[in-house]
């Protein structure tokens, strides 16, 4: 089990690392399918890897100067009350209802990344009301579903913020720990039964794994890693639809 996170969890923070999201959508079925966590302990327990994973990414690519710290925080910030809320509304919907709307959530998510974004090639001044509405949904979709956002938060950044895809990515990390660390407070008494002899190695390699991703953007083109993302994404996405209507 413990060689099963290791590469579970090397894999969640490359993809992390690379795209800047993504971490969770893998997290939750790898948690579920592979480690045999219930929906609920996997949903806390993916906050917590995707949190430190997060913060990792979000140094690397702040080093290069990728990331807008101002507009950034005020998209997270708009997150933080709707994560708190559906977080604590997550504990008593049943667990065949959250596999079948992560899957929706990541269905979603795979088609929006096979279609290539604009990449705006200069940013534009942030509109505070846009921002502050797609924070909300994110947060609310991060605090029900232990999901942190991220493919949904890039193509948001490009476009209502209007950040340049390469920052849009870096921003989305900042937006993703600050949308998990409010989720994760709310959670705080489930964190109690994870079995963090899992969890611990996992999060590890993550973290190691987010260092290589930062590295292997920069080397690989990112509509090539997105497009190979989607489709695994939609695979899992599609299996987890099927679990739930079983």
């Amino acid at each position: 089990m413990t060689v099963l996170a290791l590469t579970a969890g090397g894999v969640i923070g490359l993809t992390l690392g690379a795209l800047g999201g993504g971490g969770s959508v893998l997290a939750v079925p790898a948690l579920i399918y592979l480690l045999g966590f219930t929906p609920v302990t996997a949903t806390t327990a993916s906050l917590v890897i995707v949190t430190v994973t997060s913060v990792t990414g979000l140094a690397a690519h702040a080093r290069e100067g990728n990331v807008r710290w101002r507009s950034g925080s005020l998209f997270a910030l708009a997150g933080i009350v709707p994560a708190m809320l559906t977080a604590v509304l997550a504990a008593d919907v049943p667990q065949s209802v959250l596999t079948g709307a992560f899957g929706v959530v990541a269905v979603l998510a795979a088609l929006r990344m096979l279609r290539q974004p604009a990449v705006a090639d200069h940013d534009t001044p942030v509109r505070p009301g846009r921002a502050a509405a797609a924070g909300a949904g994110l947060g609310a979709i991060t605090g029900l579903l232990g999901v942190g956002g991220g493919f949904l938060a890039v193509p948001a950044l490009v476009g209502v913020l209007g950040l340049r895809m390469r920052v849009a990515v870096g921003t989305s990390l900042l937006v993703i720990t600050v949308n998990s660390v409010a989720a994760l407070a709310a959670r705080a008494g489930t964190a109690d039964g994870l079995d963090w002899a899992v969890v611990a190695p996992f999060a590890g390699a993550a973290v190691l794994g987010a260092w290589d991703g930062k590295r292997l953007s920069a080397r690989v083109s990112g509509g090539l890693l997105q497009r190979i993302f989607a489709v695994v994404l939609l695979a899992v996405a599609v299996f987890m639809l099927i679990d739930a209507a079983v």
